[in-house]
């Protein structure tokens, strides 16, 4: 007997509390004017969305244009540091050969 009060009182509040969602303009019955009403929430709550994917999406691309800049300019150093390289194993092979270091030369001294 108590589980079917229960039951009663449970269904009841949730009928209430789904009619009331329901009920968007207060009139006491779901009609069209209620749907018309929650389909403009549901536009507003896209349009606010939309807005927001924008922002983060120009916030990210400013981030990637940045990091790409960086990766860019990381290259270029090495690029100049293989370039010394190889200038570099060219002294190594000469000195192995026993010639002279080529270059500036010393400061004289006074």
């Amino acid at each position: 007997m108590i589980l079917i009060i229960v039951l009663v009182i449970t269904v009841a509040a949730a009928v209430y509390f789904l009619w009331k969602k329901g009920d968007q303009d207060g009139d006491g019955d779901i009609d069209l004017k209620d749907i018309k009403l929650s389909a403009e929430d549901v536009a507003e709550d896209i349009k606010e969305g939309v807005d927001d994917a924008k922002k983060a999406v120009k916030k990210t691309a400013g981030e990637v244009k940045r990091r790409a800049k960086r990766v860019k300019e990381e290259i270029g150093d090495i690029g100049d540091a293989a370039k010394e390289l190889a200038n570099q194993v060219g002294d190594v092979a000469k000195a192995a050969k026993g010639k002279p270091r080529t270059g500036r030369k010393p400061k004289s001294k006074k």
